[in-house]
């Protein structure tokens, strides 16, 4: 792995001699990378597998779910409860400790939603916004193969406590909407586009909707096509050509997200600052570790980690009050 450089500005958030270390192997795609600080330990979800995972530095790699309902995307509440996107439910969970299990969102106006993919939580209010393009209902390596009922892929919101998924902006905004973040303030929600090679960010309304939808960076490598993301034969091809999916923000607002040879790093500005270089497809990734300067790639079939100079954005789970 190296990091390659198109600005010199990157040093300031990565090591230029930085290298990556696998943790574990032997899963068929990891997805949905999640830090949980009162476990020191992230979780992440393998898709195909339907299991989900823990990888901490004491105990190692160990699979804490299966069945999993194929789910994808992770993240904490404040609570510390995981709320994850699943493929074959079409729905978005709380998995509440001890084992209680909610349904947060699952239909929109009376229809099932296509399969939640990637979620984030606003610390504003505890919100949840979730992507729903309909991966999961493809075939039966990463879903269930089954048609939609919705007709369009959005990007919804639901309340801390569950309900009916609101639509936050136009049906036809979409291709596929995957990987989103907020910068570190929540002014903005970046939310990228497979199909469309594409990353687009809104301005995010007082009182959580959103507005001045605009393409932010373009150009991500190559728009995924059906038959690409969920075909382990052509992975060495989608990782040369590359794809936007997982999506995460720093603590200075750079967005770091997948793209052609692994991660691409992009300032506030749209800048393209440089790439960090991967073995494998990376379905997305998360900061952790005690001061979050751990970045954990879910590189397919493996997991590996990098150390950052910057910290990732703080989420509502790190705040010290919650925990």
């Amino acid at each position: 792995m190296a990091v390659r450089a198109n600005s010199s500005e990157l040093e300031l958030l990565i090591d230029p001699d930085a290298r990556l270390t696998c943790l574990a192997s032997g899963f068929q795609f990891t997805e949905g990378l999640v830090w949980d600080p009162a476990d020191n330990a992230i979780y992440f979800s393998d898709i195909p597998s339907d299991a989900r995972w823990r990888w901490s530095e004491s105990r190692g790699a160990e699979r804490v779910a299966h069945p999993a309902f194929k789910g994808n995307g992770l993240v904490c509440d404040r609570k510390g409860n995981l709320i994850v996107c699943e493929h074959v439910t079409s729905a978005v969970v709380r998995l509440c400790r001890p084992g209680q299990r909610e349904f947060l969102a699952f239909h929109h106006r009376g229809k099932y939603l296509n399969s939640p993919n990637d979620l984030v939580l606003r610390g504003a209010d505890g919100t949840i916004y979730f992507t729903d393009p309909d991966y999961g209902r493809w075939n039966d390596w990463i879903g269930i193969k089954r048609t939609s009922e919705l007709g369009f892929k959005g990007v919804f919101r639901v309340p801390g406590e569950g309900g009916d998924a609101e639509l936050l902006v136009d049906e036809q905004e979409f291709d596929q909407p995957n990987g989103l973040c907020f910068s570190p303030d929540e002014s903005l929600l970046y939310v990228n586009d497979s199909p469309r090679a594409h990353i687009k960010v809104f301005d995010v309304r007082p009182d959580g909707t959103l507005a001045n939808g605009r393409v932010f960076k373009a150009g991500i490598g190559a728009g995924i096509g059906e038959g690409m993301e969920d075909d382990p034969t052509l992975h060495d091809e989608l990782h040369r050509s590359g794809a936007v999916d997982g999506m995460k923000s720093d603590e200075r607002g750079n967005i770091w997200v997948t793209g052609p040879g692994g991660v691409w790093v992009i300032d506030p500005e749209a800048r393209h600052l440089g790439v960090i270089e991967a073995p494998e497809v990376v379905g997305n990734l998360a900061w952790g570790g005690p001061d979050l300067r751990s970045l954990f790639l879910g590189t397919s079939t493996t997991l590996h980690v990098v150390p950052t100079r910057v910290a990732g954005a703080r989420l509502p789970h790190f705040e010290p009050d919650l925990l």
